[in-house]
């Protein structure tokens, strides 16, 4: 394993989940649903991910000075990750998620970002020293842009890769995307970020052209149950996708974000890093909830002997 810092800078939240048989319509109470309440938030799942994957990670992000935040910093303490930079915002709630999900899987969710929506620039600055030791830094969009934007500039004025998983899916400044050794957007974000509707590797290969113009010399986009397309530097590859049957699909995504930078942290090629990523992925959406279903590094292997039997 490779002991390369990594750092996540991101979103924390909790998730509170109802499953019910149908969603409420305005106005109405549904009785008889399941209550479940799980850690969760874009940057937090990551850095799950990155943990259980063997990385060295420590986690930037903010939380409010109540219940939920110190329950989320007891939890990343238990997976091994430096929480030192974990700061608390005396005016704001830790950020929530209210999630109603039917029978069919279908979910309508309200999230109230806030204490991540004041993960601000001086803080940054605050955590300079820190992001500037990186080997490599992970970032996505459940925070301010500016605060994504500044971090970037401080990493790539020491050299240091920066890998930024655009979701929620926005636009992004030319500028941002220079500062980017590599960006990782789902179908619907690299539509957003290319212009171009990506159904198949064709697609994907001109929206990575596009998104790579603009800055960013490797682009993997992943396509979900078609797999990955990667344009690295002047090459291209595509690494379908493992063969599971999938119950829930939320962290997926996340996961293979932690997981593609630890693969990185441990010298392998893009490639290679993508196909771990790819495994554990497939292994998330196996598995109900965001952080309870991320799994470890020797669960890797379970896979694998799975696919060599179909």
């Amino acid at each position: 394993m490779g002991n390369k810092k990594i750092i996540v800078i991101g979103s924390c939240n909790t998730d509170m989940v109802i499953k019910s048989d149908r969603l409420p319509i305005p106005g109405e109470t549904v009785i008889g649903g399941t209550f479940l309440m799980n850690p969760g938030g874009k940057g937090a799942n990551q850095a799950v991910a990155a943990a259980r994957q063997g990385g060295k990670v420590t986690f930037i992000s903010k939380t409010g000075n109540d219940v939920f935040g110190k329950q989320s910093v007891e939890l990343y303490n238990a997976e091994g990750i430096n929480t030192e930079f974990i700061l608390s915002d005396p005016n704001l709630p830790s950020g929530v998620a209210l999630i109603m999900v039917d029978s069919h899987g279908e979910n309508c969710i309200s999230v109230a970002s806030g204490a991540n929506s004041s993960l601000n620039v001086g803080d940054m600055k605050k955590a300079k020293d820190e992001i500037e030791s990186a080997d490599f830094i992970l970032m996505q969009l459940e925070i301010p842009i500016e605060t994504v934007e500044h971090a970037a500039e401080l990493a790539f004025k020491k050299g240091i890769p920066v890998i930024l998983n655009p979701a929620p899916a926005r636009t992004l400044s030319n500028t941002l995307l220079k500062r980017l050794y590599l960006v990782t957007p789902n179908e619907t974000e690299a539509e957003i970020l290319s212009g171009i509707k990506v159904t198949d590797f064709d697609k994907a290969k001109q929206a990575a052209d596009i998104i790579s113009a603009k800055g960013v010399k490797n682009v993997v986009i992943t396509m979900g149950v078609m797999g990955a397309f990667i344009k690295e530097n002047d090459q291209y590859y595509s690494v379908a996708a493992n063969k599971v049957s999938a119950i829930d699909t939320t962290a997926a995504g996340d996961c293979f974000s932690g997981t593609l930078v630890v693969g990185l942290s441990e010298g392998k090629s893009i490639l290679e890093a993508v196909k771990m990523a790819a495994k554990a992925a497939a292994l998330t959406v196996t598995r109900m909830g965001a952080q309870s279903s991320i799994p470890f590094r020797n669960e890797l292997l379970l896979i694998e002997n799975e696919l060599s039997q179909l």
